[in-house]
């Protein structure tokens, strides 16, 4: 069922965004230029604080400000090789982003929530990605906070940066560059981006070539959202927030090709010619109801932040569960063995999720669990509350729309197994085809 709901409005995060017209630094040699820019007298500093405003209007400027991008942070960890314990010093990272939708103007936000120290940004640039670690000549941007080059984000705070005039079409990549003197600390950080991220040495904000970035790792540090705002992009309807664990994070996914669910949904609106925000809000190993050293905190918990938190929600699409049920009393789960979750514990987490959406005004989606079977936590009775827990999400009515991708992706021979050709070889995860096939079963007029 279709309930009436209700757009939820806010406020902007920051009470005063000064927006900064800057110079396009087109080479290498403009390096230099960067580091000796001098700030304007009297700014005020940059202002930090969660997402949890959930506002998209910027009440200086009267603009709304809408979500082009956005991952949901981890505290630092060391399960798989990355960069988040060591942190950095005097070194430049630089990562790449497809953002959902356009604007004229574009803006970064940078997250400390798990930092135990204050972290200092010594400065950031924004340009149009090349190949590689390169980017386009002539497109390099400073960003500027509070009109300073540098800012501090408060241990377990998050900053915006000012509204930069860049014209940003919907599905175009965008290189976020941070110098970053140090030393940091562990940094916050997204496990798995799916994408490379590059590494240099010393100060190379403004470079346009990608020889001095000579370290890779695939996750992102630092950088939870791009926001854009103007244009002709729909900024009427609200961002559509994925909301879950690996299978929304898009684990087994063609590494730097943007195949993840979300991003093929948001492929789909611009095909009709109405890009749309389309967010993906997922953690690799995350659960409903148990929080995690590598895997972010519970669902129920991390909800308002993470979805609530972002601009102008207007609906958001739950797939999540798998792991409160292949990890429940598994010896070999990462970190120890795990609670054993019952299926009423797994239905009232969903509940929770669904009373925080309606809180909000936002519209909540339910998607089925996807099947595991031949999984190496998989067990006949794990699969006994898969099923239940899908044919509660099915049939209750407690989401207003529901999206079977456990029937989108079933074996039709054996419908506990993914397709063979959705599989990824793991049994638990989709192939970049599985994941388009869970983006063209939605449907949008729903969203």
């Amino acid at each position: 069922m279709t309930g009436s709901m209700t757009r939820r409005s806010g406020v902007a995060l920051f009470a005063a965004a000064v927006l900064a017209a800057l110079p396009v630094l087109g080479t290498e040699r403009d390096a230099a230029a960067v580091a000796a820019a001098t700030p304007v007298a009297g700014a005020a500093g940059a202002q930090s604080g969660g997402h949890g405003s959930g506002g998209y209007r910027d009440h200086s400027s009267g603009q709304r400000w809408r979500g082009g991008w956005a991952t949901s942070v981890q505290a630092p960890n060391a399960l798989n090789p990355n960069w988040s314990t060591q942190g950095f010093t005097d070194q430049t990272v630089r990562q790449v982003v497809r953002v959902s939708t356009g604007g004229t103007q574009a803006r970064i936000e940078l997250s400390n929530r798990y930092g135990r120290t204050p972290l200092t940004i010594t400065g950031a640039t924004i340009a149009r990605t090349g190949k590689g670690a390169a980017v386009q000549d002539g497109t390099v941007r400073q960003l500027l906070f509070g009109r300073q080059q540098s800012v501090t984000v408060p241990a377990g705070g998050e900053v915006r940066s000012d509204g930069l005039p860049m014209k940003v079409k919907a599905l175009e990549s965008l290189t976020v560059t941070l110098y970053l003197a140090g030393p940091t600390g562990p940094a916050t950080y997204h496990q798995s981006a799916l994408a490379t991220t590059y590494r240099a040495a010393g100060d190379h904000r403004a470079d346009t070539g990608g020889a001095a970035f000579t370290e890779q790792s695939q996750s992102w540090y630092y950088l939870s959202g791009v926001e854009v705002t103007g244009g002709k992009d729909d900024a009427r309807r609200g961002a559509v927030v994925t909301f879950g664990d690996s299978i929304t994070d898009g684990f087994g996914a063609t590494v730097d090709a943007n195949r993840r669910y979300p991003d093929v949904l948001a492929e789909r609106f611009a095909a009709i010619g109405h890009p749309r925000s389309v967010l993906n809000q997922g953690i690799s190993g995350n659960r409903v109801t148990a929080d995690s050293t590598w895997a972010g905190e519970k669902g129920v918990a991390r909800f308002r932040h993470d979805v609530l938190g972002e601009p102008n929600v207007g609906t958001v699409i739950v797939l999540e569960g798998i792991n409160d049920i292949g990890a429940s009393a598994w010896p070999d789960w990462p970190g120890g063995p795990a609670p054993d979750v019952s299926l009423a514990q797994l239905i009232e987490g969903h509940r929770s999720l669904i009373r925080q959406a309606h809180a909000a005004g936002v519209k909540v989606i339910g998607a089925t669990v996807t099947p595991f079977k031949g999984a190496a936590y998989y067990s006949e009775r794990g699969e006994a509350k898969r099923d239940g827990l899908n044919e509660w999400i099915r049939t209750s009515g407690e989401y207003d729309e529901v999206v079977d991708l456990d029937r989108a992706l079933a074996d039709p021979a054996d419908q506990d197994r993914l397709a063979p050709a959705y599989d990824v070889g793991d049994h638990l995860h989709p192939s970049d085809a599985g994941y388009r096939a869970m983006a063209e079963a939605v449907d949008l007029d729903e969203l």
